[in-house]
């Protein structure tokens, strides 16, 4: 039996899990650093029809249509006048049994670990990991010290693992944009509930979206904003209500007041991956967003957290560990640029670019054949 160590009890830690408790062949453990999983309740994803498709495999659709929502359309609008510039319909990326989904990430957390807590040590903080011998130890702050054939990191994008493999050589960056995150109670009256509405505005944009059948809305915001290095890793100033005050008086003035009113508002730094880290010791894998994290303008962070544990899951039923890293790194990269340019688009500052951006938004959201190489290489 092979031993699995999974280190980090997020969304692609808990969803490789389950695949391997599926077969006889594995025995799994793992390790949270928290004391308890992080099921904030507020924070809503987005999953696209390629991690929808997966996660059935393990039970998904089964879960009740009133925790999840399926829209129908991305709307794009204007921030400066909150006109409607077009929409694109992601229906057309659906099959039969999988559908564009969103949700609260506490129901997704709760959902994939329904049948792990058997498997679930919290509180174990890693300081060491030893892959000289047959076997890989593993250290942690508690003096324990734990073995394992596979070790699996999937602890985020501040992988301590990661910082460990590589001796502190590979690190995310800031990505000069900060996210707000929170909640609504309903939707503006120029937005359609059954759809994901984006606002682009100048060096800002926002995205509200239904979490479910009860009407809660999620709303995130990226915002362009230098910070110094110091600020950077002052993780407490994003709690603080003189920055938090600070950093909403530079949003756009049309959406100021609206985004004053967000209830359980938060701010967080957005720090992305800049480069791939190649692990020499073919049975120790990156996930999730240690892996790589992407800016969050495609909505494809969880979606790829779920696609590239499934490949790593099937890379290692079918001894194929060498191969696993390059795929992923490849459509890691397309993600990547893709994520790169939206940001880039919907930022847009000049009045003229973004006069010939929206025509031309308006003739893609049409163009199948753009849509099925921009999109559909990546949800499906």
């Amino acid at each position: 039996m092979k031993k699995i160590a999974i280190i980090g009890a997020g969304i692609s830690g808990l969803y490789i899990a389950n695949l391997f408790k599926k077969s006889l062949n594995y025995e799994i453990i793992i390790y949270e650093k928290n004391d308890t999983i992080n099921l904030e309740d507020g924070y809503g994803i987005q999953l696209s029809v390629n991690s929808v498709k997966l996660l059935n495999e393990i039970g998904f659709s089964k879960l009740s249509d009133n925790v999840k929502f399926t829209p129908e359309k991305i709307d794009f609008f204007s921030i400066k006048d909150s006109n409607k510039i077009c929409d694109l319909d992601i229906t057309e990326f659906n099959t039969d049994d999988s559908e564009y989904t969103t949700l609260k990430r506490s129901t997704l957390i709760n959902f994939l670990k329904k049948d792990l807590d058997d498997i679930i040590k919290t509180g174990f903080k890693i300081s060491k990991i030893n892959d000289q011998g047959k076997k890989i130890k593993i250290s942690f702050e508690n003096n324990e010290t734990k073995e394992c054939d596979c070790l699996i990191i999937a602890d985020g994008v501040f992988s301590k693992s990661k910082n460990i493999i590589s001796n502190n050589k590979v690190k995310p960056k800031y990505n000069d944009t900060l996210a707000i995150r929170g909640k609504l109670t309903k939707f503006p009256e120029n937005v359609n509930y059954k759809n994901i509405a984006l606002f682009l505005g100048s060096n800002f944009h926002y995205v509200i979206y239904p979490l479910n059948s009860n009407g809660d809305l999620n709303f995130i915001a990226i915002m362009k904003h230098t910070l110094s290095l110091e600020e950077q890793v002052n993780y407490s100033l994003f709690n603080e209500n003189s920055f938090i005050k600070r950093i909403l008086e530079n949003v756009p003035l049309e959406v100021r007041e609206f985004v004053k009113n967000i209830k359980e508002l938060k701010l967080f730094p957005v720090f992305v991956s800049d480069e791939f880290l190649k692990i020499q010791n073919n049975n120790i894998h990156l996930i999730g967003d240690a892996f790589f994290a992407f800016p969050p303008s495609f909505a494809q962070g969880a979606s790829q957290s779920i696609e590239g544990a499934h490949e790593l899951f099937e890379s290692i039923e079918k001894n194929l560990e060498k191969t696993f890293f390059k795929n992923r790194a490849s459509k890691t990269k397309m993600v990547n640029r893709r994520s790169k340019f939206n940001q880039f688009a919907f930022h847009l500052s000049n009045p003229l670019t973004k006069f010939f951006r929206n025509i031309l938004l308006k003739r893609l959201v049409k163009n199948k054949k753009f849509l099925q190489s921009y999109l559909g290489k990546i949800y499906r």
